[in-house]
């Protein structure tokens, strides 16, 4: 320990960092639940070779995704995503002809509703079956619906990254530089909603001309010469239309959206919330706790009137990738809190300045993170109290705060690899050089244009 500790700062810092980009990497190698347990390790190192005291794991952040994911995978076990599901089926079947536009807002509005992008994987085999029917090239929709599901993560109300990023901006301890007038929650919403919204449209207007029409593509069509192929390629219709879902399942439906709207109106209207006095200063509970509350509350009420088997909350996918973000978080956090807090102020003199006066260096850095953890909760986690420590204007973070999607950069995110693998026709692909795969495109598009609107929108609130 000794050798480790006498040497210089930014000899220390290099070792440490390349630790903990080790334990990221092979974390999300492994994938799973091993990205969390990987930052064991790098506390070990920290602690242990190092002398440095444990920083602090993200527990509001981790509670609320607690309490987030369990709501939302009790809504999945009730049968109420499957009525949002076979109504996004009505939409986009009625009109075929602009199902590259029309599917990766489905997608998106349907993790928005739900708080996670996992909810794709139901809507892929039904945007399939009506792209090859209608002759649309696949790739086109599907790329396209898969990139904005994950996009609508931040501008979800439920999701857990919002409420990370809410958490840590509005923590005295991590934000010194409060911005005037934001009191988080629907302030956030009000500028990532909007800029995402903006973002799909423009992957919907790019992957409406993208790659060849099917009755022009030559590899396709010698495909479909072989009559096997064309009917594995063509197949049978994936759809939920015409199923009769129990009034149950609606009832599960409207609970979870009314949970959802009582909590963005409280957020919108801090005086509806109880007020506390602490230190003489009294204040309305904050959002944080709020969200807990209600997200508790709509799972309690999914079970006490829909009559449900509480042990299937645990056994859905939903439930699954929740946990193992609750994980990553933790063990992330933990290790990137007690890492950088004792070198912030050698960081905000080396760093600061190049991020304050070149603040789209920000968006890069957090895009960066999120391929390497390959979660935007965790990427938030672990960069914004560094980049909040070291100077970065929070006016910036809230703008940019799409640039925590970028596991698009390589397609190891299983929402893509499941695209590739519902598209028969083999439109949606890797490349030869693996980097060129269907989704970096439309990732990098709706990304970009998401941060652009999204600092338009910053300045004219003020926060800039």
């Amino acid at each position: 320990m000794e050798m480790l500790t006498s040497l210089s700062e930014g000899t220390q810092f290099s070792i440490q960092l390349a630790v903990v980009l080790i334990c990221l990497f092979y974390g999300a190698k492994k994938g799973g639940i091993a990205l969390g347990l990987l930052g064991g390790i790098g506390l070990l190192v920290l602690s242990f070779g190092f002398a440095v005291a444990p920083g602090k794991p993200s527990i509001d952040v981790m509670l609320t995704i607690l309490a987030v994911v369990v709501a939302s995978a009790t809504l999945q076990a009730s049968g109420g995503l499957d009525v949002m599901l076979q109504i996004a089926e009505k939409v986009l079947r009625k009109n075929p002809k602009f199902l590259t536009i029309l599917a990766p807002f489905v997608t998106c509005f349907l993790t928005m509703l739900c708080g996670t992008g996992h909810v794709v994987y139901t809507m892929m085999p039904i945007i399939y079956d009506i792209a090859i029917k209608n002759g649309i090239r696949p790739e086109r929709p599907m790329a396209a619906s898969s990139i904005s599901s994950q996009l609508g993560v931040i501008a979800s109300p439920v999701s857990v990254a919002v409420v990370s990023l809410t958490a840590l901006l509005l923590n005295p301890e991590i934000n010194k530089n409060p911005l005037a007038g934001f009191d988080g929650y629907v302030d956030l919403l009000a500028i990532t909603i909007p800029s995402t919204l903006v973002g799909v449209l423009a992957i919907g207007i790019f992957s409406w001309f993208r790659g060849k029409d099917l009755d022009k593509d030559e590899d396709f069509q010698e495909r479909i010469k072989d009559p096997e192929q064309k009917e594995y390629i063509y197949g049978d219709s994936k759809t939920l239309l015409g199923q009769k879902l129990p009034t149950i399942q609606w009832v599960a439906m409207w609970i979870f959206l009314g949970a959802i709207a009582i909590v963005a109106i409280l957020g919108a209207f801090p005086e509806l919330r109880p007020q506390f006095t602490s230190k003489g200063v009294t204040k309305p509970m904050n959002m944080v706790a709020t969200i807990q509350m209600f997200m508790l509350l709509a799972g309690a009420a999914l079970i006490i009137f829909t009559k449900l088997d509480a042990s299937k909350i645990a056994k859905n996918e939903i439930f699954k990738s929740g946990m193992i973000a609750l994980v990553a978080v933790f063990g992330i956090s933990w290790m990137a809190d007690t890492m950088f807090a004792v070198h912030t102020p050698m960081m905000k003199e080396s760093l600061g300045n190049i991020v304050i006066n070149h603040p789209w260096t920000y968006a890069v850095m957090l895009l960066l993170i999120s391929k390497f953890v390959n979660s935007q909760a965790a990427a938030i986690a672990a960069f914004v109290p560094l980049a909040l420590g070291i100077g970065v204007e929070p006016g910036i973070i809230v703008a940019f705060a799409a640039a925590c999607y970028g596991y698009y950069i390589l397609p190891t995110y299983p929402s893509d690899l499941a695209t590739i693998q519902f598209d028969r026709s083999g439109t949606t692909k890797i490349g030869k050089f693996v980097i060129n795969h269907s989704f970096i495109l439309p990732g990098l598009i709706g990304v970009i244009v998401s941060c652009i609107v999204g600092y338009f929108l910053a300045l004219s609130f003020g926060y800039l």
